[in-house]
């Protein structure tokens, strides 16, 4: 995700957005590389990076991977990663400054959607998910929790046991008071296979798994 918006004060400067992203066969050979680069420093900006330097970390890889998408505009993938990438830096701005970058976000990953909808094992579903849940409605943004959990569920859907499938759809879960089945659905999390090459990515999810999964209890 860090990844954001809880509500106009406090937790909508916090949006975890992140990797659910695998590579996965069938996307141009020649951008494999750069989109495992996104993938790879965009783990090393959200969970190794020192919070002073995050933003600025991410301003320069979200310019990446805008040259990135302008140079492949058909890349589903690369669309998600830009959405990704801007989400989290959405998170690390705060305030207002940050609603352009979530609706730009948006914009890329609904593109990416229109292009291959199952792309990176459901990864644009479950981002688009996040976001609806995490910004603020209307006036101000475009959250909505209807179509957050329509989002989430279809990313389920297509990757049942993956970790950050599992995580967002925890989370919405407990923002929602369904702490029950939050709590079935981050055990779940927990336990979800290791990403080939996202060992840093899935090493910070498990820590917010683990941080949620205290939270959900405490309302047992």
């Amino acid at each position: 995700m860090n990844f954001y918006l809880r509500h106009l004060y406090r937790g909508w400067f916090l949006l975890f957005m992140s990797g659910t992203i695998l590579a996965t066969p069938g996307y141009a050979a020649s951008i494999d590389p750069a989109v495992n680069t996104l993938q790879q420093q965009w783990a090393k900006a959200r969970y190794q990076t020192p919070k002073e330097q995050r933003q600025d970390a991410l301003e320069t890889l979200s310019k990446q991977a805008a040259a990135l998408t302008a140079q492949h505009p058909d890349s589903a993938e690369a669309l998600t990663w830009e959405g990704i990438i801007l989400s989290t830096l959405a998170g690390e701005k705060g305030g207002f400054s940050a609603l352009s970058l979530v609706k730009k976000a948006r914009q890329q990953l609904l593109k990416a959607e229109t292009i291959k909808p199952d792309a990176l094992q459901g990864s644009i579903f479950t981002s688009l998910g996040s976001l609806y849940y995490q910004v603020p409605g209307w006036p101000l943004a475009f959250g909505d929790n209807k179509k957050a959990r329509q989002y989430l569920e279809k990313g389920l859907k297509i990757n049942p046991q993956g970790i950050d499938a599992n995580y967002f759809y925890g989370d919405f879960l407990y923002q929602r008071g369904e702490y029950k089945k939050a709590e079935i659905t981050l055990q779940k999390a927990l336990k979800a296979p290791p990403r080939t090459g996202r060992a840093l990515a899935d090493s910070g999810r498990r820590k917010e798994i683990e941080l949620l999964l205290k939270k959900v209890k405490s309302n047992f």
